[in-house]
This record gives C-alpha cells, sequence and structure tokens, in this order.
C-alpha cells in the first residue's frame, strides 16, 4: 500500500521522518511517495488536496480541515520555539523605537501567507500591512540588502540571524504564550479522510515509533537528516532538532489540540 507524503528538508522534518520514509522500522506494508517542498508549497498543495499525508502549517488548517484530518504525531509544537521579528541594526535610529506605530510603517518580509509565523505576526501587529510573502531562506538577505526593513524568521534562521549582523525586534512566539498561556503551534501532519481511517491510525502510529527511533539514535545525526539540511552545521541541525522536536511531536495530547484550537479560531 503506497501514498504520498509531504515535508520540509528542514532537520526536524527529516529527522521525524527518517525511519518511517527509509523502512528502518516495520512499516507493516505501508510505503510512500516522498515530497519535500518548503512550508508555504506543502500550504498551497495541501488547499489543493494534492497529498494523502502531508506537514502544513497551522496557518493554513482553516482552510484544509474539511478535507484532511490532523494526526497526533509528527508535528512540531512547543515553548520557545516561535518565529522572530528581526532587522538589522540601524534601521530606526534605536530598538527602543520598534513601536507598534513603527511596525505598521515598515516594509516585513513573511514565510509565506498561509504560514503559522504569518498568523502570529499578524496577532502581535494587525495594522501591519506592508508585507512582502518569500521563501523562509530568502529572507535574512532580504533584510541585509534593504529589499525590505524587517523579516519574520523560522527555521534555522532562529540560530543565525545574529552571526549575519542581525537584531530582534520581538520573539512572535513568546508574544503568543504570554498572551494566550498556551505553548506555540508551528506545523502538523494531515491525512486525507478519503483514507481508511484504520490506515490513518496505523500512519499516525507508524510516525511516533519512527520519532521514537530516531531518538534512539541521538545525537548521531541521520544521514537523511545531513543529506536535506542545506549546508548547515551539525551543530545548527542538532539545535533545530533540540528545539522543534519534543514530547508535542509524539503526541499532541490535550494541551496541543487547545492550542491548535485556540489558534484557529483567532
Amino acid at each position: 500500500m503506497k501514498f504520498s507524503l509531504a515535508f520540509s528538508p528542514c532537520p526536524n522534518d527529516t529527522f521525524i521522518f527518517d525511519a518511517l520514509v527509509n523502512q528502518k522500522i516495520d512499516t507493516q506494508g505501508i510505503s510512500f511517495e516522498v515530497f519535500l517542498e518548503d512550508v508555504q508549497t506543502l500550504n498551497e498543495w495541501a488547499i489543493q488536496g494534492k497529498m494523502d499525508f502531508s506537514k502544513i502549517s497551522y496557518g493554513v488548517w482553516n482552510k484544509v480541515h474539511h478535507q484532511y484530518r490532523l494526526l497526533n504525531s509528527g508535528g512540531a509544537l512547543g515553548k520557545g520555539v516561535g518565529p522572530l521579528l528581526i532587522t538589522k541594526p540601524g534601521t530606526i535610529n534605536s530598538p527602543e523605537n520598534y513601536t507598534q506605530e513603527a511596525i505598521n510603517q515598515m516594509t516585513i518580509a513573511i514565510p509565506g501567507e498561509n504560514t503559522t509565523a504569518h498568523l502570529l505576526f499578524s496577532l502581535a501587529y494587525p495594522n501591519a500591512t506592508k508585507k512582502v510573502f518569500k521563501v523562509f531562506h530568502e529572507i535574512e538577505n532580504a533584510v541585509l540588502n534593504g529589499e525590505v526593513d524587517a523579516g519574520v524568521i523560522i527555521h534555522e534562521n532562529r540560530f543565525t540571524y545574529e552571526s549575519r549582523g542581525l537584531e530582534k525586534i520581538i520573539d512572535l512566539g513568546a508574544y503568543w504564550e504570554e498572551t494566550q498561556q498556551l505553548p506555540i503551534p508551528l506545523g502538523g501532519i494531515i491525512a486525507k479522510k478519503t483514507i481508511d481511517p484504520t490506515i490513518i491510525q496505523q500512519v499516525d502510529a507508524l510516525i511516533n515509533e519512527s520519532i521514537k527511533y530516531a531518538f534512539a539514535n541521538y545525537p548521531t545525526v541521520a544521514p537523511y537528516v545531513i543529506e536535506h539540511a542545506q549546508e548547515m552545521s551539525e551543530d545548527v541541525m542538532r539545535q533545530h532538532i533540540n528545539l522543534y522536536v519534543n514530547n508535542f511531536s509524539l503526541n499532541l495530547g490535550s494541551e496541543g489540540h487547545a492550542a491548535v484550537e485556540k489558534l484557529t479560531r483567532i
């Protein structure tokens, strides 16, 4: 039995799915045709109903829940894991001047229109309308070369922006945690409702088993993770995995589901 499965090439996703898609565990006769794409592409595919199983941003969940079910395993949700709004020093005279009004006047690069990062930014700055949507790994350069005034960064850019001479305006994840008192729901794994519910449940359990396999062999970084890690160092890969893969990845649980419900109601 073969299904299509899409996720990002980021270390947290390849870490989670390595054992499953490369059959390091018993997949019980289930196999996958795998597609690795950036998160905005995954969101667009989900809207189109293109994949059987896929990673998505929770920012797009309201647009796809009519044709997909949310799995308990494989997602990214936690505390201290949210996107950051960053800029180049000197864009405004001093950090103290990064007021709501000042941000509203800035041109901001966002990593995709349907991403959770965009949703979290919009919650913090509802009147900021000068937005430019880009692939996440293009945003640091766009800020550095003056194409935009500031940018919302996700994934491994959390660990690299300071070394490139950029500074943080606000941690948008911390803003969510402080205002909502819930962990930050970034992305989840979805399955088409047309698939047999027993199979969906089986795949959900296999993803859980795949994560446990990965943790059992960690901190060794698997070749599959390195292959798709876009030339980042193993230290950054481990920071990425340590931040984004946690107990919520194994199972959303009641707190995780409450956070997803809250985010998607706003």
